[in-house]
């Protein structure tokens, strides 16, 4: 099967963007994980796929996978890349387009600078739609860390997220705790865990390991989930600068009900052909 893909990144989160509308695309998890390897693929963080819109109040369709091949609900970065693509390759001529990802339905807006700015939806708290077992809906709750306890903020943006505060994101133990926390036992469909250090109330530094990518060099999602917790646990105020190994992401959030806006760039790094057995 001959594949025709785009190469994207968000701050250096990098993505295999593919046109599964005017062509046919059947990938297996074999397949994907083939795609994503650095070694012996193309290498990627997630594989976006594009496909018509399955419903008359939107655009487009679009699935996520991540590198191990698993499919998800939600990626921040990688829906600033995908209005970016179907802009460039034709496929639209709106600036501004509604998506259907497997959480639901978003806004993208792309800009003349380059920047594109995503509605993301509303934040989730609730244990159960997480989901994250606890019999308490508190905003910071005990997780206990292969012995070790540590405090979160469990919250959803379309996929779950587990946000702790440390002191310094660069000597946060995200190779250690990253992979642990992602498959805690609260969270039964594991979890993205993210390593957030406040700067000052519009400022953060950010880390965050993906469930099913491990460490990237900038989370969208983790991002908005990073300050929508610093929010409620009164450590930020709206707008927020959010400071990844990848880049600056601009965060806004009006509080409790209302959907967080994400804005930040995405890039094209090059097309090319596949050959997939």
């Amino acid at each position: 099967m001959k594949l025709r893909f785009s190469k994207m990144h968000g701050l250096g989160n990098d993505f295999v963007v593919i046109d599964a509308i005017r062509q046919q695309v059947d990938l297996t998890p074999q397949q994907v994980r083939f795609l994503a390897d650095r070694h012996f693929g193309v290498g990627c963080d997630q594989l976006l796929v594009v496909e018509r819109a399955q419903r008359p109040d939107v655009d487009f369709r679009y699935r996520i996978f991540n590198a191990d091949g698993g499919e998800v609900e939600q990626c921040g970065n990688g829906a600033r890349c995908f209005v970016r693509f179907v802009i460039e390759q034709g496929l639209t001529d709106k600036q501004e387009i509604r998506v259907e990802t497997k959480s639901g339905v978003i806004t993208l807006s792309a800009q003349d600078d380059g920047q594109v700015t995503v509605n993301m939806g509303v934040p989730v708290f609730e244990p159960a739609r997480i989901p994250f077992q606890s019999d308490s809906d508190a905003f910071v709750q005990p997780l206990d860390v292969a012995g070790t306890p540590v405090a979160i903020t469990a919250v959803s943006m379309g996929n779950p997220h587990a946000v702790q505060v440390v002191a310094d994101a660069d000597a946060a133990p995200v190779g250690v705790q990253g992979p642990l926390i992602e498959s805690h036992p609260r969270f039964p469909a594991r979890v993205n865990a993210g390593f957030m250090q406040v700067v000052d109330p519009h400022h953060i530094r950010l880390r965050v390991y993906e469930r099913g990518a491990g460490e990237t060099l900038a989370c969208g999602t983790g991002a908005c989930a990073a300050v929508v917790a610093g929010i409620v646990r009164n450590l930020l105020e709206s707008p927020v600068r959010v400071s990844t190994r990848g880049g600056e992401l601009n965060i806004a959030w009006a509080g409790e009900g209302a959907p967080v806006f994400i804005t930040g760039p995405a890039v094209t790094v090059f097309e090319a052909d596949i050959h997939l057995e």
